[in-house]
């Protein structure tokens, strides 16, 4: 990662000072809740904030309440999960009780969404939590989730709220990324390696960001005005043609709110943090090939490694793994939808995550080091209008729907991506793992 100039002699930051940037991060270029409110064409002084937070990460919890009440936000709440809650019920509750969910802890999202607020999610597990659980309990449970929580996802797929998507370290993830250092030792590595990717650690981070977003727009417009008719990625045992979909809009570092039932608006968002990628909409119907993963995928609570998949006329027609293939399966079959993909993404193999050389097994860190591509749900606004299309019109235009949304890495040092015009001519876009337009 990248520090301010050795000319400056900057001291180094304390934790404290750290953790403070982080939260106000979080809250300012994450969340977009600013102080200044309608001023500046924000309307987040006044907004109502829901944090989701593990209860081994309540520090960074208490620190981000502290900073969405000073950028203005009028009630900030905490819904707590807890990672030792969750694996008890998978290995000891008795079969058939699966599909019950705790509807109040969705309901307190859509309740925030609807009211204009804001929601904040600190997401940090043992990625091997549920790594001895029968995987077709942890399906069950998943799609009865995602089915309940169908509204509050479609307004979040829409940038109908302002969102934003955070981590932080919990001693079973650290000792995993870490399993030469103590308990102790390991979190702090953890906590120096999402400080460093989420440019914390610098003494101007909200500055930094603003830099970084202004170069994830340019190239994000620039793929957007190529209308590539399909991208082909070359290398590492992969040889996929991704056909993109009609008017399709490339995305990459902050969005702005939607207007729509539920608010004016024009908030300007980072729903992730960490990000380096830019991402627009696969054809549903035009994915063909074979693709291999470059990364472990950690999904709920299992590793799934050595993925390979082809697909046929968009759909997947064959899927292995040498790790976890049981729950790739049952997560390819979750719906019609998720046989497709919902997401192609390119991220330079020289993106501070990839320099770190540190595997995180988490999507949010991992998908940030490679390029990548996602089972399921395409973004409404990666389609020109369509976020206001109905269901017909979006999938005849090449948006997919599912219930779920997984992204997984196929990005390498040895990948090639060209673009493909309407007329068929090629160009490159990546060699080697690196933008070259």
């Amino acid at each position: 990662m990248t520090s301010t100039s050795a000319s400056t002699h900057s001291a180094p930051l304390s934790f404290e000072q750290k953790l403070q940037n982080y939260a106000d991060l979080t809250v300012q270029v994450g969340a977009g809740l600013s102080p200044s409110g309608p001023e500046t064409g924000q309307r987040s002084a006044g907004q109502r904030v829901l944090i989701q937070s593990p209860v081994e990460t309540a520090p960074l919890a208490r620190a981000v309440v502290d900073a969405a009440y000073r950028a203005g936000a009028s009630f900030v709440d905490v819904r707590w999960d807890d990672d030792a809650v969750v694996q008890s019920r998978f290995l000891n509750a008795p079969a058939g009780s699966f599909e019950t969910i705790s509807r109040w802890r969705v309901d307190a999202e859509l309740e925030v969404a609807q009211s204009g607020g804001c929601v904040i999610a600190i997401r940090a597990t043992d990625p091997n939590l549920l790594g001895s659980a029968d995987a077709a309990r942890v399906t069950a449970h998943q799609r009865a989730l995602a089915q309940y929580r169908r509204p509050y996802s479609q307004l979040q797929m829409s940038n109908r709220l302002n969102w934003s998507l955070i981590s932080a370290p919990v001693t079973a993830w650290a000792t995993l990324m870490f399993p030469e250092l103590s308990a102790e030792q390991a979190v702090a590595a953890q906590w120096d390696a999402i400080f460093a990717a989420t440019r914390a650690d610098l003494p101007d981070p909200v500055g930094a960001w603003r830099a970084h977003l202004a170069l994830l727009r340019t190239r994000r417009e620039l793929l957007t005005g190529k209308q590539y008719r399909s991208l082909h990625f070359k290398g590492g045992g992969t040889d996929l043609s991704v056909g993109l979909a009609d008017d399709h809009v490339w995305g990459g570092g902050s969005a702005l709110t939607q207007p729509g039932e539920y608010s004016g608006g024009g908030t300007e968002f980072t729903a992730n943090m960490p990000t380096e990628e830019v991402w627009t909409a696969p054809h549903r119907e035009r994915v063909n090939g074979v693709v291999v993963s470059t990364k472990p995928l950690s999904y709920n609570g299992t590793l799934i490694d050595g993925i390979r998949i082809e697909f046929r006329d968009g759909r997947v027609v064959a899927a292995t793994a040498r790790q976890g293939e049981a729950t790739l399966q049952q997560l390819i079959a979750t719906d019609e939808g998720s046989h497709r993909l919902g997401e192609v993404a390119l991220v330079p193999h020289s993106s501070p995550i990839s320099r770190s050389g540190l595997f995180f097994y988490n999507t949010l860190y991992d998908e940030n080091a490679a390029s990548h591509i996602a089972i399921g749900a395409a973004y409404r606004f990666n389609v020109q209008g369509g976020i206001d299309m109905d269901s017909e019109r979006f999938l005849a235009a090449g948006g997919n729907e599912s219930l779920t949304h997984v992204d997984w890495m196929i990005g390498s040092a040895d990948m090639d991506v060209d673009g493909v015009g309407q007329d068929g001519s090629h160009e490159a876009v990546m060699r080697s793992g690196e933008f070259v337009i």
